[in-house]
């Protein structure tokens, strides 16, 4: 089994980006192919995980897929590599709202069997670090916390006295990183700009990140802890497998692929990997295009798939592209299957920010002061081409807009917490929500969109 880490802070902010980003690169570098993971929904750090790394970013989310799949799900990552690290979520024992540890990076360690390295941000504090440290080893005995570090350290002489401290906590410190204004990577309304944006300049972070590292960091002391972790006895999840039929799932996969199409560029970053395996087990050919600078479809598209991302930074541009946006409402007007994800629900409606989208949902979006942030439990109102009626899914919303109104005369979903609400539109082929999915959770979703290609 792969060699192993997960890194965690205490809380959000701390650095656990720029370590674990940093550690990626330092150790693909080194000439190891390195698998890179992130705990929970996020999808931004994966992609500076994959600029890292060169192998796609991927999310381990025990929410929305489950706990029995997050460890076959890493494997499946992992496959062939000399080593993965795995970048927590907020605080490490910080999980899904009222249900304990559920979602938690401490869970996810703990499913992995992965030694933890805490990222402290010490820049106001020095003897206090060790009861920090000393807590959060304590806490749960089943989570082994393998070494510290610290980082934002102002001077050598805050972090002998840091070093003094936590040689009492018997945790070893594994890196000590001073303040560096190059790794650091911008942020807006949702978090960090994602790569797809910033390009050259999210190269040279990391780049950065990896220098800090390497000479911050013990990368053999990191190495061998990495290699301490015990064998995980797990067969890796298959997507060929996911995809097999089920009971009320369509017996067979079409004779024929059908092109599904999914947006990509700037505009539309976020996305699972899983999501195209799951596609192309379930008999299609996925093929990317970028709806900020392609005026038509793919050829032959039968299916199309708009994930999240920011479509309210580039709503002019978007709206400028009248040749694809009237080419995605007459797909849609065709029946053909469309699935629409937050970004792709807002490119879907009439209008947003006053600038005219495609139009296929009567319906108008605009920016919002209002965080909506949260995992849901949602049931399928009706059928759609995603879910028979009455289907249970997980997901999560993360959005700064609203769409008035906010459900079609035939909602996607009806989600039961933090409270009881209708949600998202199902229109013929159409079904678009706010409700950010993943896949792998319930693979029959992308085999029943496959089977509705014409």
């Amino acid at each position: 089994m792969v060699a192993r880490l997960v890194i965690a802070a205490p809380s959000s902010g701390a650095g656990k980006t720029t370590v674990a980003t940093g550690l990626m690169a330092a150790f693909a570098g080194r000439g190891l192919a390195v698998s890179p993971h992130k705990v929970g929904p996020d999808y931004i750090d994966p992609g500076y995980h994959a600029l890292a790394t060169g192998r796609p970013g991927r999310n381990l989310d025990a929410f929305m897929c489950g706990t029995g799949l997050v460890a076959p799900l890493f494997a499946h990552g992992a496959r062939g590599c000399d080593l993965a690290v795995v970048e927590g979520v907020m605080g490490l024992y910080d999980g899904a709202a009222d249900q304990g540890e559920l979602a938690s990076t401490a869970q996810v360690a703990k499913l992995l069997k992965a030694p933890v390295v805490l990222v402290v941000d010490a820049s106001s504090q020095s003897r206090s670090v060790a009861a920090l440290v000393h807590g959060f080893a304590s806490w749960d005995p089943e989570v082994r916390i393998g070494g510290v570090i610290l980082n934002k350290v102002a001077t050598d002489r805050h972090e002998h006295l840091l070093r003094e401290a936590l040689g009492e906590s018997g945790v070893p410190v594994l890196g000590v990183l001073r303040r560096a204004p190059a790794v650091a990577t911008p942020s807006r309304h949702l978090g960090l700009v994602p790569v797809a944006e910033r390009q050259a300049q999210a190269v040279a972070a990391v780049a950065a990140q990896a220098e800090q590292v390497r000479a911050g960091c013990d990368l053999d002391a990191l190495l061998a802890l990495a290699r301490s972790a015990p064998e995980l006895s797990v067969e890796p999840w298959d997507p060929g497998v996911a995809a097999l039929p089920h009971a009320g799932g369509p017996e067979h996969l079409p004779t024929t692929r059908p092109t599904v199409a999914v947006a990509g560029g700037a505009a539309f970053t976020f996305s699972y990997a899983e999501h195209t395996e799951l596609l192309e087990a379930g008999g299609a050919d996925v093929v990317t295009f970028d709806p900020l600078r392609d005026e038509a479809l793919p050829e032959g598209t039968s299916g199309l798939v708009i994930g999240g991302g920011f479509p309210e930074v580039y709503g002019e541009q978007l709206s400028a592209n009248e040749p694809l946006r009237k080419a995605v409402a007459e797909l849609a007007a065709s029946g053909a299957p469309i699935a629409a994800e937050c970004a792709g629900l807002l490119y879907l409606a009439r209008s947003l920010d006053g600038h005219p989208m495609c139009g296929v949902l009567d319906a108008d979006a605009r920016m919002s002061e209002r965080l909506t942030l949260g995992y849901r439990d949602a049931v399928a109102i009706g059928d759609s081409v995603l879910a028979a009626a009455g289907t249970r899914m997980r997901g999560h919303e993360f959005h700064r807009t609203v769409i008035e109104p906010g459900a079609g005369a035939a909602p996607a979903w009806g989600l039961m917490q933090p409270e009881r609400r209708v949600e998202g539109f199902v229109q013929q082929g159409v079904h678009a929500s706010y409700l950010h999915t993943h896949w792998a959770g319930v693979p029959h979703a992308a085999r029943r969109f496959v089977k509705y290609c014409p």
